[in-house]
């Protein structure tokens, strides 16, 4: 079996090695497995105790705090070292004269000492269950490793101390609204860490948290704390993994898989370790071969489950561009410029494209039929801003790991001027750091040609320019225009089949085309949910003059203006020429439109 390394122990290891800094917070995939080579083959462990496989040497002493446990020492022997230099530090003698003062145990002396052995192990036993008391005993650990006693220091071996769920002991929040307790941590941490002695020594301390934004800002913040990110596993890491568990599993019930472990692995992107787990543990169990479906379905529910069914849905559109009636030239650039730029290498790929165009002109129904024919993960944002203060940050992040560990992904995002907001001083902080995030993906050159952007807005001059601008999606601005020509007869074509009692000619669609002007593919829609409903009422089919009747009687709503100024605005951010009405394919008149933008935004339309 190939070996495997992790980058963040690299990265950690240097910071440390180097004093670059003596407190790192590793953020990320923590809670997942990680595999460790023993002595007896590969074996997969969390990543406190992979960390302290790994860092278990001589002159360093590990000692680890979990919130629901105690502090524990990985070597027992660690204890009395640890313990002898606190009582060391506590008493003021050095390490000779306390060993002297054992012996004898005479007096008032043997009473201290028996007072601060009881005191470090009622310390200790108190830690259990109450933080506040766990930190600032830790932080003593490092006052008294550090402290000298004559040419002699304090403890002869460094600390390297872990603290797991960071996030649970000094949360994020307004320092005012944060209990004594949560206020009297963050102040202990903050002492700790920008300590000149403490950044000085050669201890360190390891902080655990999912995302840096959910702890105090006033300790993830500090300079002296450096972050090292976790990434969910890549394609070597489930590889190995499934590699190991198809060799741990060659008894009776075997894992059974259709295609190889190359091919399997594939689909796996996007889960972590643990859900790829419980993936194959399924499986063997049941003992039926695992498809590409089944590894979908777990990939799908594993993402949801991170993200939240709120925020991220998955799409899967059965219609294809053949189902889209009209918008002839629209689908002929879809097919022969859009959806190969989407299928490229990362050298021609598209980052994304915008589509804009006024309400109910089919937007969403056309690039639903492109995500369809390019048979990718289709990932549907909904809401990306969390009402809990500091979630925002931390789905962005999830998001952001999510999108790394996936092949090829679309992102389609609706009503995306109302989903992304600005980035000026006028808007709320929150909101700018999540639009600026997301500029950042889609500018992130390691994205490119596996995650592309599909922002789908009616108003597209709501849209941060910085979005619009080229290298994101403002390389490829789209309009989705009303049908015109021949678009609209194959509106009316469809529109009317299954309901005329007569074959439609070219005279028929002469005289509905007056009757429908400035209809929109949603207008279209609904009368031909009106004509087959009448049909239906009639228990026959139409007449010409039933339908011309009908379509007499439908007034359409009052948002003409409202549409007017959005496919103007569709029109001026238009980014190729060939999307254009034909009309104004050599020539656009940009100065026209924006002359009429401002008439209809005098009267109140934005």
């Amino acid at each position: 079996m190939n070996t495997i390394s992790y980058p963040f122990l690299k990265k950690t290891g240097k910071i440390i090695n180097s004093n670059q800094a003596r407190t790192v917070l590793l953020t990320g995939n923590i809670q997942d497995l990680f595999a460790f080579q023993t002595q007896d083959g590969w074996d997969y462990l969390p990543l406190v105790s992979l960390l302290c496989e790994h860092w278990q040497v001589d002159d360093r002493i590990l000692v680890v705090y979990e919130l629901n446990g105690p502090i524990r020492f990985i070597r027992p022997q660690d204890r009395d070292i640890v313990k002898n230099a606190w009582l060391t530090w506590r008493s003021g003698f050095d390490a000779n004269r306390l060993a002297i003062e054992k012996m004898l145990r005479s007096g008032s002396t043997r009473d201290r000492l028996d007072t601060l052995e009881k005191s470090f192990d009622d310390t200790l036993t108190k830690a259990v269950g109450n933080p506040t008391v766990a930190l600032e005993l830790l932080r003593q650990f490092c006052l008294c490793s550090r402290t000298m006693k004559g040419q002699t220091p304090g403890m002869g071996e460094n600390l390297i101390i872990l603290i797991e769920a960071t996030d649970m002991v000094i949360p994020d929040g307004e320092i005012t609204r944060l209990s004594d307790a949560d206020r009297h941590r963050v102040c202990i941490c903050q002492d700790w860490f920008s300590d000149p002695g403490f950044m000085a020594s050669d201890d360190a301390v390891i902080l655990f948290s999912e995302s840096r934004s959910l702890i105090n800002q006033r300790v993830s913040r500090l300079p002296q704390v450096l972050e090292v990110s976790i990434d969910s596993p890549d394609t070597q890491a489930r590889n190995h993994f499934i590699t190991w568990f198809d060799q741990m599993h060659r008894g009776d019930k075997t894992l059974k898989l259709k295609g190889s472990i190359d091919e399997f692995c594939d689909y796996t992107a996007g889960l972590s370790i643990h859900a790829l787990m419980q993936l194959l543990l399924g499986a063997v169990h049941d003992e039926t071969p695992l498809t590409s479906s089944d590894v979908i379905s777990k990939v799908e529910e594993y993402i949801q489950s991170q993200l939240g069914e709120d925020i991220v849905e998955f799409k899967k559109p059965s219609h294809t561009l053949d189902d889209v009636v009209g918008f002839s030239d629209l689908k002929e650039f879809l097919k022969t410029e859009v959806m190969p730029r989407f299928k490229s290498g990362p050298s021609a790929a598209l980052p994304g494209a915008a589509v804009c165009g006024p309400v109910g002109g089919g937007k969403t129904f056309i690039f639903e039929a492109v995500a369809s024919e390019l048979d990718m993960i289709v990932l549907v944002l909904k809401n990306l801003r969390s009402q809990w203060f500091g979630q925002t940050d931390v789905i962005l992040e999830r998001l952001r790991r999510v999108l790394n560990a996936l092949s090829r992904v679309l992102i389609f995002v609706d009503e995306a001027d109302t989903q992304f907001g600005g980035i000026g001083a006028e808007t709320h902080a929150t909101e700018r750091r999540l639009t600026g995030k997301i500029q950042a993906m889609m500018s992130d050159t390691s994205l490119r040609g596996r995650v592309f952007w599909l922002l789908m807005t009616a108003r597209i001059h709501n849209l941060s320019p910085d979005i619009r601008r080229p290298g994101r999606v403002g390389d490829l601005i789209i309009p989705v225009l009303d049908p015109e020509d021949e678009d609209i007869d194959a509106f009316i074509s469809w529109a009317v089949s299954g309901v005329l009692d007569t074959e439609l000619t070219s005279e028929m669609i002469a005289r509905m085309r007056l009757a429908l002007d400035h209809y929109s593919a949603a207008a279209f829609a609904s009368l031909r949910s009106e004509l087959k409903a009448r049909a239906s009422m009639k228990h026959s089919k139409l007449t010409e003059h039933d339908i011309l009747d009908v379509i007499e009687e439908i007034i359409l709503p009052a948002i003409g203006e409202t549409r007017r100024y959005q496919t103007l605005q569709a029109l001026i951010n238009c980014t190729r020429k060939s999307l254009l009405p034909r009309a104004f394919r050599n020539k656009p008149d940009r100065f026209a439109w924006e002359a009429e933008l401002i008439r209809l935004e005098a009267r109140g339309l934005h």
